[in-house]
């Protein structure tokens, strides 16, 4: 199948590993241009050169998402550099799965409010595409209470919530908005991979959760946000994709 994305623009926070990184990679193969920002700058320059070797143009800064002017800034660039934004993809989690009031904070600034304030951001650039798309990406720990702390869990909800709203908000200009809700992800630097180094109690009990007895891969999750992001996906806006291996029980209606 034809993703249809070559020559178009990507933008990806928090793309230099994991999903973000997988996403990116696969926009790249796909011709996209890409643009990605994370806080560590050598691996955002590393990831840049990864990515230029494909054979598209992309464009890099290290920044903190949390700080808005930061992040306005870097969407703006990014549409300097690529010559626009056809696609959004907001990524970056501050993790905060711990059930202490900081992570509250820390959830609303990077998870919520990260998001937020990319979409508005990057809504100029995308009412001039002509293949719009937002993907938000939330978690299953937002569908089900699960044994992640309380701040986590409900701002993934309110991501799903927030990207439902604005693909009715936007559906009239073809600005199609959906979210991704992976299940548990293991990859190199990744939380599962550090917890089964060091909380092997509780990555046991993850593991044994998952029905395939095993965790996904970033490279599958990446591969859901850029079909649903693609213009192969045209039609399909307010959808809440569950990529878990079957790991929630719960009935999506």
């Amino acid at each position: 199948m034809d993703l249809e994305l070559k020559g178009l623009r990507a933008v990806v926070t928090g793309g230099t590993k994991g999903i973000g990184r997988a996403a990116a990679d696969i926009f790249a193969q796909e011709g996209a241009s890409v643009a990605i920002c994370a806080r560590n700058a050598n691996e955002v320059k590393a990831a840049i050169k990864d990515l230029t070797a494909k054979g598209v143009h992309a464009y890099g800064a290290d920044i903190n998402v949390a700080d808005k002017s930061a992040l306005q800034k870097f969407i703006a660039d990014s549409a300097k550099a690529l010559g626009g934004i056809d696609i959004l993809v907001a990524n970056v989690s501050a993790l905060a799965a711990q059930d202490v009031e900081e992570s509250w904070s820390k959830a609303f600034d990077v998870d919520m409010m990260h998001t937020v304030h990319a979409v508005n951001a990057a809504l100029p650039f995308l009412e001039k595409s002509k293949h719009p798309s937002i993907v938000i990406i939330s978690s299953v720990s937002g569908r089900e209470v699960d044994f992640t702390g309380p701040a986590y869990g409900a701002m993934k909800a309110a991501l799903i919530h927030y990207a439902q709203r604005l693909a009715y908000q936007h559906a009239a200009k073809m600005i199609r908005v959906n979210s991704v809700s992976p299940g548990n992800t293991y990859f190199e630097g990744g939380f599962w991979q550090n917890a089964e180094k060091n909380l092997p109690d509780i990555y046991k009990h993850a593991l044994s959760l998952n029905p395939t007895g095993r965790m996904a891969k970033a490279e599958e999750i990446g591969r859901g946000i850029v079909f649903l992001a693609s213009p192969a996906s045209s039609y399909t806006t307010g959808t809440n994709l569950v990529i878990d291996g079957a790991l929630t029980r719960g009935v999506q209606l």
